[in-house]
């Protein structure tokens, strides 16, 4: 191929880039041909070519990173690629398209995250002057910042290695749009947002996560200023992430700790610059009391709570909710009365009226495609609205605007349909691939079910499932993750099985996620035992994890105030929930969590599934029917056996 252009006119067929000695083979040095690769490719071009929605379930090993990159580099066409986690987008970004600039040399790229990520100078530069930090961390922090930011070409956070996570610091510097000025910031044109924006202009290819791509599209929809410029098609790797992070910001969130930052935000602010009105402050003060007393009247069990209650409960305490929204109204006027106020003062002013207008919304709202439910979580309260359905918001939204979206991931397909996939997200036409993986399954791995063992319904099975996780453990001599559908149940089984083994124990809420996975990673005969966030985006290659074991079917918990809003809208319109919703739902969760295991043609190992429904039950097949063709027994030995050759 052609490495002087990537206009369309210049295309060769795929297959010369792809095949073996192409042109891939030629400037990889380990690339190895995959059938599904180019067969997706030559889909993804085709959809392009036809302005055609495609969804593609390209197996773990299929490569589909370059075979949506290949066609979308070669069609000419503006560009967004959305994917699940900020780790991706980097490895695209830093890895992948380094590679492809081989052959695509005029194209221009441009890495976009949402506006937390990035340093606001001006805030930066205020505090040099204004005693704004708090404690010794801060001070200690400051001026490694100050030198970094006269460096940093792009004013990421990912960048400072050094930073923790929990860094308060950086929360009062960094770029959220609720303290931006705009235009009438001094730093405006050296802005590290402004110059993402006019960079991403230029590009042909924007590669942005879900959680920013949903916003920019809630913000369309309420006809506010676009985070991303006007692109042709879309591609979506993760797929199966776009209905929770879509619910997530088509709905209104409140909570103590976003009227907090208000009040943190106004008391920096205002001392920055220089307000001498004590007024203000004041009534930061006074909403800091009303809120503590408005969200003290909220039950301290943590979990998600239906409220559909909200009339009843507004009876018993609307003096205490008035009282709040009486508080914000209050800092709104005080704020407008600063004379000459800059404006960051201003928009201390708009942030108050947009968390009032919010808490009217979560409050006193009655919305019939709405759910409304509050968290306690932590120290922190939560109310949100939630859509129940996003089918026609998306419908009419994305796919009936943008002209091609493609969709991937290793597992969207339920019983080899997108069925499921096109209900919930309201697509109606659009092609469909279901590719194998490159990998061997049934020789790679080995899938056994103990049927021995109780319900996981029934009390015994935690002491059962424990006893039967130690002699599985000491069979792989470790190298696994045991994961859980409830923090509870880890906690549980993690007690008993801890006393019978030797091998070094993991357990997720012991250290932040990355440094448990490097010290499983770097750990010889390391368990990891992990709930939710541990099912997908983790890959560990090799013999260090040679087991995935899980608890039971990850079934969302019916009570949930969302899932049960789903499953009651479903039957009331005569669907069947559970056939419709709750089983493809834990389908796709279950191929998502057995999917950690065999990441590389070399991997081998065991996935244990101890609740025996999987094998008992009906709709057990359909879980079968949708997972790779990996071998499988109710065997110990059988287990054993396999291992001895691991």
């Amino acid at each position: 191929m052609s490495t002087a252009s990537n206009k369309p006119a210049e295309k060769v067929p795929l297959e010369k880039v792809f095949a073996p000695g192409g042109w891939l083979a030629r400037h990889h040095p380990h690339y190895e041909f995959r059938p599904g690769q180019l067969d997706m490719a030559e889909s993804v071009e085709s959809a392009l070519e036809n302005r055609q929605h495609l969804i593609v379930e390209a197996g773990t090993g299929t490569g589909k990173t370059l075979a949506y990159l290949v066609p979308l580099l070669r069609s000419g066409l503006r560009t967004v690629i959305s994917t699940g986690t900020k780790n991706l987008q980097e490895q695209l970004f830093y890895k992948d398209v380094p590679f492809l600039k081989k052959m695509f040399p005029e194209m221009h790229v441009t890495l976009m995250k949402g506006r937390q990520n990035y340093l606001c100078r001006q805030k930066l530069y205020d505090m040099e002057s204004q005693p704004a930090l708090d404690g010794m961390d801060q001070v200690e922090q400051y001026p490694k910042l100050r030198q970094w930011e006269e460096r940093t070409e792009t004013g990421d956070r990912a960048e400072l290695r050094w930073m923790p996570d929990s860094s308060e610091l950086w929360k009062k510097v960094d770029a959220r749009r609720e303290a931006c000025t705009g235009q009438k910031c001094q730093q405006f044109e050296r802005c590290f947002i402004t110059q993402m924006h006019q960079r991403a202009a230029q590009s042909d290819l924007l590669i942005v996560n879900h959680h920013l791509f949903f916003a920019d599209l809630a913000l369309r929809q309420n006809d506010y200023a676009a985070l991303l410029p006007d692109y042709s098609a879309l591609v979506f790797d993760e797929a199966h992430e776009m209905e929770d992070v879509a619910t997530q910001y088509f709905g209104v969130e409140v909570s103590s700790y976003r009227v907090e930052e208000l009040a943190r935000d106004t008391e920096v602010t205002a001392r920055m610059k220089g307000v001498k009105s004590q007024e203000v402050f004041a009534a930061v003060g006074e909403l800091r009391r009303r809120a503590d007393l408005f969200f003290e009247v909220f039950p301290r069990t943590e979990g998600r709570s239906n409220f559909d209650n909200r009339d009843s409960f507004l009876e018993v305490h609307r003096g205490a909710y008035s009282a709040l929204t009486n508080a914000l109204m209050l800092l709104q006027t005080e704020v407008s009365r600063v004379p000459e106020r800059p404006e960051e003062i201003t928009n201390l002013g708009r942030r108050a009226k947009e968390l009032h207008a919010s808490f009217e919304l979560v409050m006193e709202s009655h919305e019939r495609n709405m759910v409304y439910w509050w968290e306690r979580r932590g120290r922190g309260v939560f109310m949100q609205a939630t859509p129940i359905d996003v089918s026609t918001l998306l419908r009419e939204r994305l796919f009936q605007q943008v002209e091609t979206v493609i969709l991937t991931s290793a597992t969207l397909a339920v019983g080899g349909t997108f069925d499921f996939l096109k209900r919930r997200l309201g697509i109606q036409n659009a092609k469909e691939r279901v590719l194998d993986s490159h990998f061997d399954y049934a020789h790679q791995s080995l899938l056994y079910t103990p049927m021995h063992l109780p319900d996981p319904r029934q009390p015994d099975f935690a002491r059962q499932a424990a006893e039967e996780i130690v002699k599985l453990l000491k069979t792989t001599r470790g190298r696994a993750f045991v994961l859980f559908t409830s923090h509870a149940q880890m906690r549980d089984v993690y007690e008993r099985v801890r006393p019978h083994l030797r091998y070094p124990l993991l357990i997720q809420g012991s250290m932040p996620r990355t440094q448990l996975l490097d010290s499983f990673r770097s750990t010889p005969h390391a368990v990891l035992f992990g709930t939710s966030s541990f099912w997908q985006g983790v890959d560990v290659q090799g013999d260090q994890l040679s087991a995935v074991l899980i608890d039971r079917l990850p079934f969302a918990v019916p009570s949930d105030p969302v899932t049960a809003a789903r499953i009651r809208q479903i039957n009331e319109e005569g669907g069947n929930a559970f056939s419709e919703y709750q089983v493809p739902q834990a389908v796709i969760t279950l191929k998502q969590g057995f999917g950690r295991l065999i990441r590389s043609e070399t991997d081998r190992g065991i996935l244990v599934m101890l609740d025996q429904r999987l094998m008992r039950m009906p709709y057990g097949r359909v879980f079968l029917d949708s997972l790779p063709p990996y071998h499988k027994t109710n065997q110990l030995e059988d287990v054993k056996t396999f291992m001895r050759e691991c």
